[in-house]
C-alpha cells in the first residue's frame, strides 16, 4: 500500500489537480517542513527570556513565521546546490530537485522571493508599540540565509569534515533573531544560547552521519564519521556534548532555580548518553547512534522548554539573591 507521501509526491498523476497537488506538494518539500520544530524551540524562548514575565504572542508568531519564511529560503536554495549529491544519497534521493520534480530555475526564483518576504514580515512585523522598526532581525535572517547557502554549502560541506561545526552556526541565528525582534537590539545572553547550539549541532548531526556514512561516502561529503574511527567520532561528540552543557550553565544567572535545575539534570542526562556511547565504542559493543541523534533532539527541547517555562513564570533570579 503507498503512503500519503509516495501518493502525493512520487506517483505520477494524469489529473490536472493532481499534478498541481504534486508540484505544491514538491514547493513545501522543498523548505523542509520539520525545520520549523528547531525554529520553535529556539525562537520562542528566547525571546520570552528577552522580556521575562510578559507573553506578546503576536510578536512572537510574525516572528516564527519571518524566521520560516528565511529557513525556507535557506533550504530550498540549498537543495539547488545539492542537487547533485542528493541524487547520489539514498536518504535524499526524494527530495524534489533530485528526483526533478520542479525546475532548478523555479527553485531559485521561489528561493529568493521567500527571503525578501522574510525581510519584509520581519521588519513590519516586529515594530515596537511606538511604531519604531528595526532591520537587525531581517538582516541577522539574510546573513543566515547567505552563511548556509554559500560558506556551508558551497565552501565547507564538500571540502572538510569540520562543514559542520562551523556550518552549523545557521543553525544558531534562531536566538539572535527572536532576542533582536523583541529588544532591537542584542546582549550577551542570545549569544550564550547560539553557542549552546553550536556546540550542540555536532554530536547530533555525527550521531546521524554514523547512521548514514554510505550515503555521504557514495556522495563524497567528508562528514567526520566517514573519514574517522567511531572511537573519534564519538570521542568528539562528547567533547562537544560537555561544551554544551558548560555552555548552558552561563544562563543560569539570569534565569531562576527552574532553569538551574533543568538544565542540570538535562545537561548530566545527555552527557551520560554520549558518554556511553562512546565507552561502547571502545568496548567493541555494537553501536546504535541514531539514539543519541534522538536524545540530542530531547535535550534541546527540554533545555528550551525550561528556559521558557521559567521565563514565563519570572521567579526571582540567581544573580537576584547576590545583588
Amino acid at each position: 500500500m503507498k503512503t500519503s507521501e509516495s501518493a502525493g509526491v512520487d506517483a505520477p498523476s494524469s489529473t490536472g489537480w493532481g499534478r498541481v497537488r504534486t508540484t505544491i506538494l514538491a514547493y513545501i518539500a522543498l523548505t523542509k517542513p520539520r525545520v520549523i520544530e528547531l525554529l520553535l524551540v529556539s525562537t520562542i524562548p528566547v525571546m520570552l527570556q528577552a522580556q521575562r514575565g510578559h507573553v506578546d504572542i503576536r510578536l512572537i508568531l510574525v516572528t516564527v513565521v519571518g524566521g520560516w519564511l528565511g529557513a525556507a529560503s535557506a533550504n530550498s536554495l540549498n537543495m539547488v546546490a545539492d542537487a547533485d549529491i542528493d541524487q547520489k544519497m539514498k536518504r535524499t534521493q526524494k527530495r524534489p530537485l533530485a528526483r526533478k520534480a520542479v525546475p532548478i530555475r523555479n527553485v531559485l526564483i521561489f528561493g529568493i522571493v521567500l527571503a525578501f518576504a522574510s525581510f519584509a514580515v520581519l521588519y513590519y512585523g516586529t515594530a515596537d508599540a511606538d511604531g519604531n522598526r528595526s532591520f537587525l532581525p531581517s538582516i541577522l535572517v539574510w546573513i543566515t540565509i547567505a552563511f548556509y547557502v554559500f560558506v556551508y554549502t558551497l565552501i565547507l560541506k564538500r571540502r572538510t569534515w569540520q562543514n559542520v561545526i562551523w556550518g552549523g552556526a545557521a543553525g544558531c541565528m534562531p536566538a539572535l533573531v527572536g532576542w533582536a525582534a523583541v529588544t532591537h537590539s542584542l546582549n550577551w545572553q542570545p549569544f550564550v544560547l547560539f553557542l549552546v547550539v553550536f556546540f550542540w549541532t555536532p554530536p547530533h548531526t555525527w550521531a546521524l552521519a554514523m547512521r548514514y556514512r554510505e550515503d555521504y561516502r557514495a556522495a563524497g561529503v567528508p562528514m567526520l564519521p566517514v573519514i574517522a574511527s567511531d572511537e573519534k567520532v564519538t570521542f568528539q561528540m562528547l567533547v562537544y556534548t560537555v561544551l554544551t552543557v558548560i555552555t548552558s550553565l552561563f544562563l543560569i544567572p539570569p534565569s531562576s532555580w527552574i532553569y538551574l535545575v533543568v538544565a542540570i539534570a538535562s545537561g548530566v542526562w545527555f552527557t551520560w548518553w554520549v558518554a556511553k556511547l562512546y565507552v561502547q565504542t571502545r568496548a567493541g559493543v555494537e553501536l546504535k547512534p541514531l539514539k543519541i541523534f534522538l536524545v540530542s533532539n530531547e535535550y534541546l527541547a527540554l533545555l528550551f522548554c525550561g528556559l521558557a517555562v521559567d521565563a514565563v513564570i519570572n521567579l526571582p533570579t540567581i544573580s537576584s539573591y547576590f545583588s
